[in-house]
């Protein structure tokens, strides 16, 4: 749909970027508008070197580039765990920060609501350092935190990092992370990972997110809603190329008049448009119809409230976002109720990477997409919340060892809104597991 096009202006991401030193050393392959790659398969190279992986999407590109020293760190958009996925699946580290900590601006739109910039890198102290640099307000994005709230924001999170410098996180296991689809390996490697942060002196508690079991419906709800209506303006007209016409003679054209193959957006958009978009804009258009809307839309929204009250209610601090509420600041207490938690800790993804001959066996069979959207229901959550995230690579266990020859796989660090630092910080000690099993 866009080959050959070139924007006019950089992304204030770029811009900062660029302003501070940085060298552009160029795009990455990505899912089209992040939902389907239409590039080729992406492979990983590793330990393994006959058999392909794949490094997962959208922002598989950047992980890759990552993890085989091509760059410091790329960007990638994640919208619902297209960042934190392929950093689980390369052995990076993959950054989600807050819901518009980050501008959006001259980022192209999968879901608005969603999308956020994130950063990957080989460690986590590069992913801060970058963070660092692409934060902060731009009053070109109507989703960017103003630089008010921010300070608002800042203020609970100061008060409390005061007053427990000294005192152990409480690190919290949601209940219903513990699923069929969980494969054993991964299980193995997010326990042995919260164990060891137990061992560094921080306490582990069970949480309960019932809500989180309906977020990845809601989310393959809201997702493709908005993705239809932001790609809309991909008509051939105004954005987009235009696709030529299907016949030359008389007789070819009135009968695809009659089929309604000539009007130009129709065969624009049905040419250029690659199957998961077509796939994900006809799921989109259906839920938003006025038959479906109330069905499915408004009650996926209902759910996203719901997961975002399940983490408020985990969380020992408060949501900075909502009304300041005296009741739930004593509920919660100046150090937070005995059951509340600093961060919550689940693996990213269920499966290692997955071999490329599965995922197209998968693509083979009709039902594949609904396995593919599995992969995701442990990053879906905090991105419908608005959460910072983290995948951090960890050891990959079999049984009672270590197996250095297998795929990565990554555990995902999730913290309050505005708690960024805090996740990155959790991250970072949890870092120090990888390199004592490497032997540094």
């Amino acid at each position: 749909m866009l080959q050959g096009y070139s924007s006019p202006f950089s992304a204030t991401v770029v811009e900062r970027l660029q302003a501070a030193g940085a060298v552009i050393a160029g795009k990455a392959n990505l899912d089209e508008f992040g939902m389907g790659s239409v590039h080729g398969a992406v492979t990983q190279p590793g330990p393994e070197p006959d058999i392909q992986r794949t490094v997962g999407g959208s922002s598989g590109g950047s992980a890759l580039a990552v993890a085989t020293d091509q760059c410091f760190a790329a960007l990638g958009t994640d919208t619902g765990g297209s960042v934190r996925l392929p950093a689980a699946w390369t052995g990076t580290v993959g950054f989600k920060p807050s819901y518009g900590m980050v501008s959006r601006w001259g980022v192209v739109a999968y879901a608005n609501s969603l999308d956020t910039v994130g950063v990957i890198a080989s460690n986590v102290a590069s992913a801060r350092n970058v963070y660092n640099i692409v934060k902060g307000h731009d009053s070109r994005d109507p989703t960017s935190i103003s630089i008010q709230s921010r300070a608002r924001i800042k203020s609970p999170i100061q008060a409390r990092d005061q007053r427990r410098h000294i005192q152990p996180l409480r690190i919290g296991i949601p209940n219903e992370c513990f699923i069929n689809e969980l494969h054993p390996s991964i299980q193995k490697s997010w326990m042995i990972a919260v164990q060891y942060l137990n061992n560094q002196g921080h306490s582990l508690l069970s949480v309960s997110l019932p809500t989180t079991r309906a977020a990845l419906s809601a989310y393959y709800v809201l997702a493709p809603a908005e993705a239809s209506s932001n790609l809309a303006k991909y008509d051939g007209v105004r954005y987009g190329n235009k696709a030529p016409p299907s016949s030359t003679t008389a007789n070819d054209q009135e009968a695809a008049r009659r089929q309604g193959d000539d009007v130009l957006f129709s065969r624009t958009r049905g040419q250029n448009f690659g199957a998961e978009v077509r796939r994900r804009i006809l799921l989109g258009s259906y839920t938003l119809s006025s038959t479906a809307i109330n069905n499915y839309f408004i009650r996926a929204q209902k759910v996203r409230r719901m997961v975002q009250n399940d983490f408020n209610n985990a969380f020992a601090l408060s949501n900075p976002l909502l009304p300041s509420n005296k009741k739930e600041k004593e509920r919660k207490g100046v150090m937070g109720a005995e059951s509340e938690v600093d961060v919550i800790i689940t693996p990213t993804a269920t499966r290692p990477a997955p071999l490329l001959s599965e995922l197209r066996s998968e693509e083979a069979d009709m039902s594949s997409p609904a396995r593919r959207y599995s992969d995701d229901v442990y990053t879906v959550p905090a991105s419908l919340a608005g959460l910072p995230a983290i995948s951090v690579p960890v050891p990959l266990f079999e049984g009672e060892k270590e197996r250095r020859d297998g795929p990565s796989v990554g555990v995902q660090i999730i913290g309050q809104y505005g708690d960024d630092e805090l996740v990155l910080s959790v991250a970072e000690e949890l870092e120090t597991l990888v390199e004592k099993t490497d032997g540094r």
